[in-house]
């Protein structure tokens, strides 16, 4: 490129294309070149300018996903920290109802236990309607807790955003948290009041009925139930409890044998005074392998499962007695 000799206004461009050929000449103004360098020096920063912003909005995305990731991960971590504070809260509840019939075996409170299931066999006394009145009715154990938050977080906060799902989320975490806080310190009282309790009534606790004499299922609770004999509303006073003929039956507690002997409904029986008021009954062995006046302990075999007397199957009607009134014996079952 060289400068014009007739004019300082513009710009010449001498193309040489060989020793023979005449060389091409192009002329521009030098407004029109100022113009063009301006021009693509704007461009240049224009370029620069979207790049930047580019490399700016780029890092904030990148950014904005990591957040994203991280309330995921939070949200997924609260939600397994609920269910964890959830499963506390069952395993609470158990031990509450636990505490609830160690009171009742250690006579520190009277507490009703559900009757669970209607079933088969055992001696009955039918019920008509002049006799309603002395029914023993099954009691629904009901255990109060705190009103919760709506336990599906995904349905009740559909319409928040992440912040406030999160904040959502955290504040059940805290409530369920101090019901258990709570929960924990009222149950620790209750433990501490049920082992002096426990120390002082070391030998009565030793009389007392607290495992499954046979292990099977319940196939009738105690209480009112349609007798499977004459298909009328009949008190039944024990539970019965299929298993296999010839099952070991178990004393659930220390005792003497009061009666071994045949009953045409209760069949081959056995009972044991366990002193204190209590006495337990099994109906329906197919053979008893104790003696009359002989002391077991708990978990010794007195019987063997069978289905004599008035009997659907094999099976053991279990019956406790205190102070010679029959009461659930699901009361007197701990595990």
């Amino acid at each position: 490129m060289s400068q014009s000799n007739n004019s300082t206004d513009s710009y010449t461009i001498v193309i040489f294309r060989g020793s023979t050929a005449k060389p091409l000449r192009f002329s521009f103004p030098r407004s029109i070149v100022k113009r063009a360098l301006i021009l693509g020096v704007c461009l240049i920063l224009a370029d620069l300018a979207l790049l930047s912003h580019y490399v700016i909005r780029t890092g904030e995305v990148w950014e904005l996903q990591a957040l994203r990731g991280e309330m995921l991960s939070a949200r997924e971590q609260t939600a397994a920290f609920s269910t964890a504070v959830g499963d506390l809260k069952r395993r609470l509840l158990t031990m509450k109802e636990v505490n609830q019939r160690l009171r009742v075996m250690l006579g520190i409170q009277e507490v009703k236990s559900p009757d669970l299931l209607n079933g088969r066999g055992g001696e009955e006394t039918p019920i008509d309607g002049s006799k309603a009145i002395g029914v023993i009715e099954p009691v629904e154990n009901k255990v109060e807790t705190e009103p919760q938050p709506d336990q599906n977080p995904q349905t009740s906060s559909s319409n928040l955003g992440s912040s406030e799902e999160k904040d959502f989320l955290v504040l059940r975490v805290k409530q369920e948290l101090a019901w258990l806080n709570n929960e924990a310190a009222i149950q620790e009282q209750n433990l501490e009041v049920l082992t002096a309790a426990a120390e002082k009534r070391s030998t009565r606790w030793a009389a007392t009925p607290s495992v499954w004499p046979v292990k099977g299922w319940v196939t009738s609770g105690f209480g009112p139930r349609i007798s499977p004999f004459t298909d009328k509303p009949a008190m039944h006073d024990g539970l019965d409890i299929g298993a296999a003929p010839n099952t070991p039956v178990h004393a659930p507690a220390a005792g003497r044998v009061t009666v071994v002997g045949f009953d045409p409904k209760m069949g081959n029986l056995v009972n044991l005074d366990h002193g204190y008021g209590i006495q337990t009954q099994y109906g329906h062995l197919g053979k008893a392998l104790v003696k009359i006046g002989q002391r077991v302990k708990r978990g010794e075999v007195v019987g063997l499962i069978g289905s004599t007397g008035h009997s659907t199957g094999p099976h053991l009607h279990y019956m406790v007695k205190v102070n010679s009134q029959a009461v659930n014996p699901q009361q007197y079952i701990l595990d």
